[in-house]
């Protein structure tokens, strides 16, 4: 298994989706075009951009959308015509639709032609900003109009060589109904024509129909590792499928352009032994990172000996973090949450954002960002393992707003082009003086600088051992578990206590500490040590003790962050 964490920094990754990433345009309207609305590009995360986001705390950047995917922009001078309308969702398209495995979006390119030169730029911006680089890989799915003119001479386009008179074959990189059409009438007005597939290939999401639904992924379609999915599920992984000898060679193509991981779209629909036998390929070329995006818990073990770096913690931490902050469930959840991946907890990635889930401040989820807050600095400081933010999350985006397919559903838009108003006001024409956020997105912003950056910085949260405090506060008078959540994390001769209040107002609290978690880190009792508070920075002197309870005023929607530094007397852990 490759090693789970630089025990030197915790790592820290910034989502952001470039096309609407630098879109300075104000007057985006529904379902506008490129010429209506705009884009951003590639050339828009200058050095100043950069290095603003990692003085957030961020170690890298995953570009979501950099690959060349279906939409109804055309680019027919360069040779890349529009797709269908009733085979692309929204008018951009979905990052998720990949048309060529070895291009990019063209419309995140000033010059059409340069647009891999470009990419290649970004990346070597990225790296001088001492950020590492992130992208997406989609394996599970293609286009379905997918052809790759891009591709090496001497790599087949995937489909190439099919026998398309077999439903199933091993050497298919397609799974077929043949004889058959497939038809599809999506959002299909401007078309002259239907859009038609014969003969008919399978849908991504495994759909063997020849009228995938609107709530199928009626946009792509299923590549074949060799599983029979629509027979008898049996395995042909002998001789190797063709298609793992093509996505290998996909790998090995962004892993030469200098990227340092993937985030692998949907791992659990492609078998556990494609990436048992890829991944160390990989990493036999260049040292780079695997994330799996994973929603089965039982199978959570299967991917990450199949050599994945981290799993996506959507099915355990995330969930119950909403519940808590959305008043669902209690704070003591959290502590069954992280013990039912103890064994592997190092491995999960944790966030409260991204491009597939609602937005914190959104009327879907707590309705505002500071609500949210209090899970971030739970998901940010309790274990060693990676975390994640999205971008405008840090200014408390909504998400609110009906750009086109997506719709008004609290989710930033992956399909349609767009421009966010918060990341537009952050860098104010490059000045990044907060002149144009609101008093309530500064502060914010200064919440997660410090948060992201202790958790950077702090050698107990990147690498020490770790003691929930919820079960002898459980039933205490001054301690709300279903609100207040506790734990201590050490390190050397420091100790971190973390109380969180997910309450809106402020509470006073007395924290249990016990005499095993003094044994266990080895926390000398009833010993002056000098206090910081990290998210002030006031100092002074404290103790911990275990003859009483810890009392604190923890703000509202907040936590404290207290740094116990003990003298030389404290063993080294």
């Amino acid at each position: 298994m490759h090693p789970p964490v630089n025990s030197e920094r915790k790592i820290i990754i910034y989502q952001t989706l470039p096309r609407l990433f630098g879109n300075r345009n104000p007057a985006c309207r529904k379902n506008g075009s490129l010429a209506e609305n705009g884009s951003g590009k590639f050339a828009d995360f200058t050095p100043r951009v950069l290095d603003e986001i990692r003085q957030l705390g961020v170690t890298h950047i995953w570009y979501t959308g950099i690959i060349e995917h279906a939409t109804r922009t055309a680019y027919t001078a360069y040779g890349m015509a529009r797709d269908h309308a009733a085979a692309v969702k929204g008018v951009a398209g979905s990052p998720y639709a990949v048309r060529d495995y070895y291009d990019v979006d063209p419309d995140l390119a000033e010059d059409v032609p340069r647009r891999m030169a470009e990419f290649e730029e970004l990346v070597e911006r990225t790296h001088r900003a001492g950020l590492k680089v992130i992208i997406d890989f989609v394996p599970n799915h293609v286009a379905r109009r997918y052809h790759s003119d891009a591709r090496p001479v001497t790599v087949s386009s995937l489909g190439q060589h099919d026998n398309t008179f077999r439903s199933f074959d091993p050497d298919n990189n397609f799974y077929y109904l043949p004889g058959q059409a497939l038809t599809l009438h999506f959002d299909a007005g401007e078309e002259d024509f239907e859009y038609s597939e014969f003969p008919a290939r399978a849908t991504g999401n495994n759909c063997f129909s020849l009228h995938p639904s609107k709530d199928d992924w009626y946009d792509t379609v299923k590549l074949n590792y060799g599983v029979d999915c629509a027979g008898d599920g049996s395995c042909h992984f002998d001789p190797v499928p063709d298609t793992w000898t093509k996505m290998l060679d996909i790998l090995l193509f962004w892993a030469g352009k200098g990227v340092d991981g993937f985030r692998c779209d949907m791992v659990e629909m492609v078998p556990v032994e494609f990436w048992r036998r890829v991944i160390p390929e990989v990493r036999a070329t260049r040292d780079v990172c695997f994330i799996a995006e994973i929603y089965r818990p039982e199978r959570y073990r299967d991917y990450l000996r199949g050599h994945f770096d981290f799993l996506y913690d959507k099915a355990g931490l995330y969930d119950t973090l909403r519940d808590v902050i959305c008043g669902k469930a209690g704070a003591a959840a959290i502590t069954r949450c992280w013990q039912s991946v103890e064994d592997i907890r190092d491995h999960m990635l944790c966030f409260l954002e991204n491009h597939d889930e609602q937005r914190i401040a959104s009327d879907f989820f707590a309705g505002s960002a500071e609500a949210g807050f209090p899970g971030m600095i739970v998901a940010a400081t309790l274990h060693v393992n990676p975390l994640m933010i999205y971008f405008g999350q840090e200014l408390g985006e909504r998400g609110m707003d009906e750009e086109g397919y997506s719709g008004r559903d609290g989710r930033t838009t992956i399909f349609d082009y767009w421009s966010l108003e918060s990341i537009r006001n952050w860098m104010n024409g490059g000045q990044f003086d907060g002149a144009l956020l609101t008093g309530a997105q500064k502060t914010l912003r200064r919440a997660y600088v410090r948060l992201l950056n202790a958790v950077c910085r702090e050698p107990a949260i990147v690498k020490g051992e770790f003691f929930d405090l919820m079960y002898v506060n459980r039933d205490s008078p001054y301690f709300n578990d279903r609100r207040q959540y506790a734990f201590l994390r050490k390190y050397g001769q420091e100790a971190i206590l973390t109380v969180v209040n997910f309450d809106p107002a402020e509470q006073t609290v007395r924290v249990v500490i016990p005499p095993e978690a003094f044994r266990l880190l080895h926390i000398p009792d009833n010993q002056p040590a000098t206090r910081t508070d990290l998210f002030t920075g006031e100092q002074s002197l404290g103790t911990l003790t275990e003859a009483c309870p810890y009392e604190m005023t923890v703000p509202g929607y907040s936590g404290k962050l207290l740094k116990f530094r003990y003298g030389d007397r404290t063993e080294n852990q």
